[in-house]
């Protein structure tokens, strides 16, 4: 019997791969006409971020960043929302830990400290997402539209709080002043000497996975998720099902924003342990590829987002062994990856679809 769909496990899995194939292999043409081997390039890449202990640490480092911007995108995504700003949302909550820091790094413990930073991070973010997100549940403005203002307006707010009243007198760094050392997020190589000395990769790591636990059960396995999918497939019908459409966008956004927010812990607490200009450095860009590729699954995600972590490290030491390679390359990569990933998803689904539909003849 042919089937119209592609089956779960086609669009989940197979899909980003022939995706993610798609762009490697591009990239792979590009590296070739930079007069590069692409094969070796590869394995220079692979040894830098995943088979070098020192350098997984780094690319689970960034993962953790990118699991949080990543999870940002996809639960607004479930509710039919495509919220641009996880840029913007995690700046405002590198704004928010930051104050609960300077306020009270010098007065409180680490165990009081590290969490009211984490919690002021979450509410920081979830705030600035809750204008975009009342806006597109009560007038109807697309969220689209607005997150990606809110994103310059978070921008040019920023630069003017730090430039003006956080920079320490005699400074020249467009920076906040540093953190206490009470302030600083525990780091895994402790525990995990695997990884070697003075490594960032910190207990972020660990929150990083609770949240992708606390994602997937909270939309899979709670009637909260089943409306929040439900209002994503089709708002009218989950409108006259009894769910709130507004709450519900409302509720989405808020989370979203939290999750953008908490981003910020582990760029801050967990590596720089002060707020700088421009510190999310494109993570909240980077979260839509991952959403996207990931298919907003949890397990898509974390896998995503070590995939974008290893791109960032990898690709910086290639760049130091091969001059002929520069590090924006690999900026482009990312970006074959959003297009084959996000524009381009469905380009091999009629394909794939036909194949499975013969596959199945044949078998009958």
């Amino acid at each position: 019997m042919k089937t119209t769909e592609l089956p779960r496990w086609a669009s989940g899995f197979v899909l980003p791969v022939l995706n993610l194939l798609s762009a490697l292999l591009v990239a792979a043409l590009v590296i070739h006409l930079l007069g590069e081997s692409p094969v070796e390039s590869l394995q220079i890449l692979v040894n830098s971020a995943v088979i070098n202990p020192e350098g997984l640490s780094y690319t689970l480092f960034y993962a953790s960043t990118f699991v949080f911007t990543g999870l940002a995108v996809s639960i607004a995504m479930k509710a039919g929302l495509f919220n641009i700003g996880a840029e913007g949302q995690m700046y405002l909550g590198g704004l928010g830990l930051t104050l609960a820091m300077l306020a009270f790094d010098a007065s409180l413990s680490a165990w009081l400290l590290i969490p009211l930073a984490i919690v002021a991070s979450a509410v920081f973010g979830a705030g600035w997402a809750f204008l975009p997100g009342y806006l597109q549940a009560k007038r109807g403005s697309h969220v689209v539209v607005t997150t990606i203002m809110f994103n310059f307006i978070a921008a040019g707010l920023m630069n003017f709080i730090i430039v003006k009243y956080m920079i320490p007198e005699g400074d020249q760094n467009p920076a906040s002043r540093v953190f206490s050392d009470a302030a600083m997020i525990p780091q895994l190589s402790t525990w995990l000497p695997f990884f070697g000395e003075n490594t960032p990769l910190n207990l972020a790591f660990i929150l990083a996975l609770i949240a992708l636990v606390v994602y997937w059960v909270a939309v899979s396995r709670s009637s909260w998720g089943y409306k929040l999918q439900a209002t994503g497939l089709n708002a009218h019908a989950a409108h006259y099902a009894g769910v709130r459409i507004s709450r519900t966008i409302i509720v989405a956004m808020l989370i979203s924003g939290a999750l953008a927010g908490l981003a910020a812990v582990n760029s801050i607490l967990g590596s720089t342990h002060y707020l700088s200009l421009n510190f999310p450095a494109g993570a909240g860009f980077i979260g839509i590829a991952i959403a996207l590729m990931g298919r907003q699954h949890p397990v898509g995600i974390l896998l995503s987002s070590v995939l974008f972590g290893a791109l960032i490290q990898g690709g910086f030491d290639l760049s130091l062994e091969k001059p002929n390679i520069p590090q924006e390359t690999f900026i482009f990569i990312q970006g074959l990856i959003i297009l084959f990933c996000g524009a381009m998803e469905n380009m091999y689904g009629p394909a794939l679809l036909k194949l499975i539909n013969a596959t199945r003849s044949s078998k009958g």
